[in-house]
């Protein structure tokens, strides 16, 4: 009997032993659940969303580009027959609209007072990832923004429109489009604010269209309450040096749509655009010599769209000849003022800047007023390299581009 006392008492000691043990290793419910709420609290397992890095690539020389509207941006199926025909060709930059005629943002800029806008056209909810796709492919991409042609600014902020002068209502183009006034000075950083925006998710450059005062509609009954007396010309190229100025550090190439005629032309043609100011400040300047704009009996010919070779070598011509002058100009380290000689010191920015290559003409590829072949597309690119130039652009609002014009990879 003590023998067996003896080793039942050996037997519940160490079984003491081992659950004194395990109260260390093996914790108790209310310390387990402890340890649960450390783990979720300092170790969760929530995944962490890491933004793409963004790149920008170097503008190609040359640049062969295509128009695409903000609608087939948004129409995977649509655009990708764009991209396929930019891999298969020549072509190496593509034009997406950001904000088109109707004045609608095509993506979530992350500004709240550009986000607040919600337009009714297209959007592309994935374009930060489709200008990404577009990089990985090799293209440059191109934002292009409809800047004064605004419906949808005009609709929200009605003080800054253009204006009719018989009752103060908002004027309208034949198109029933409304403009903001040029000198509304708002407006110039909510369209920087766009820019900026665009940027930062990826678009290369900045392409700046409707870049103008109106040009048709009821011209008698038109009034700038913000442009004032201030003349066409010099409000817009006001607005040009503040563009320059608010994205020079920014690190966004800028290009500038203008009129075919403004090449030739040395007045503002009604709409304040001159060749020299746009050059001054911006990194391309993109005349816009569609045959099909220049009026009957231009430079002699009784039909334009007959002659698209020549329309677009003597535009381009003309053009070529006032950069060379302004370079020039640019580069005199003496000036002639008020009848004295004074000395100058050129701008290292604008000696930089300004040369025959800035010059990147948008050709026409659509059938308007007739259609346009293989062959006059063709003839417009020989009429661009004839002038001494190397880049140029196709525009079709329809995106349906003549693929037999283009020369194949």
């Amino acid at each position: 009997m003590a023998n067996k006392g003896k080793t039942l008492g050996v037997f519940f000691g160490s079984l003491a032993l081992v659950f004194f043990i395990l109260s260390f290793i093996i914790p108790s419910e209310t310390s387990y659940s402890g340890i649960q709420n450390f783990s979720t609290s300092t170790l969760s397992t929530e995944k962490v969303v890491i933004e793409p890095e963004i790149i920008h690539l170097k503008t190609p020389e040359p640049l062969k580009g295509i128009y695409m509207t903000q609608c087939v941006a948004g129409m995977p199926s649509f655009r990708e027959k764009l991209v396929k025909l930019i891999d298969e060709t020549e072509l190496n930059a593509v034009v997406i609209d950001i904000k088109d005629y109707t004045g609608t943002v095509a993506f979530k800029t992350g500004n709240e007072k550009v986000d607040a806008l919600e337009g009714s056209g297209c959007k592309v909810p994935d374009m930060q990832e489709f200008v990404q796709n577009l990089h990985n492919r090799g293209i440059y991409v191109i934002g292009r923004v409809t800047v004064f042609q605004d419906p949808l600014y005009v609709k929200n902020y009605p003080s800054e429109a253009v204006k009719r002068k018989s009752d103060g209502g908002v004027w309208r183009d034949k198109k029933g489009i409304a403009f903001v006034d040029v000198g509304s000075r708002p407006f110039w950083d909510y369209i920087i604010s766009i820019a900026t925006s665009s940027y930062a998710i990826g678009f290369d450059e900045v392409n700046f269209d409707y870049i103008r005062f109106p040009s048709d509609g009821n011209m008698s009954d038109i009034y700038f309450s913000h442009t004032g007396n201030v003349l066409k010309k010099d409000m817009l190229h006001q607005f040009f040096v503040y563009l320059d100025a608010r994205l020079a550090d920014s690190g966004l190439v800028t290009s500038a749509d203008l009129f075919g005629m403004a090449t030739t032309n040395t007045d503002d043609l009604g709409i304040g655009q001159i060749l020299e100011y746009a050059l001054m400040n911006f990194d391309y300047v993109s005349p816009m010599v569609y045959p099909s704009h220049y009026p009957n009996n231009f430079n002699g010919w009784p039909d334009p769209n007959k002659v698209p070779y020549e329309i677009v070598k003597f535009s381009m011509d003309a053009a070529v000849a006032r950069v060379k002058f302004l370079q020039n100009e640019i580069a005199s380290t003496t000036r002639f003022i008020n009848g004295e000689i004074v000395n100058f010191t050129p701008s290292e920015k604008l000696l930089k800047r300004i040369n025959p290559l800035q010059l990147r003409p948008w050709l026409q590829d659509n059938d308007y007023p007739v259609h346009y072949t293989a062959s006059m597309i063709r003839k417009q690119i020989q009429g661009t390299y004839d002038a001494g130039l190397t880049s140029w652009m196709l525009w079709d609002p329809a995106n349906t581009y003549t693929e037999a014009a283009l020369l194949k990879n």
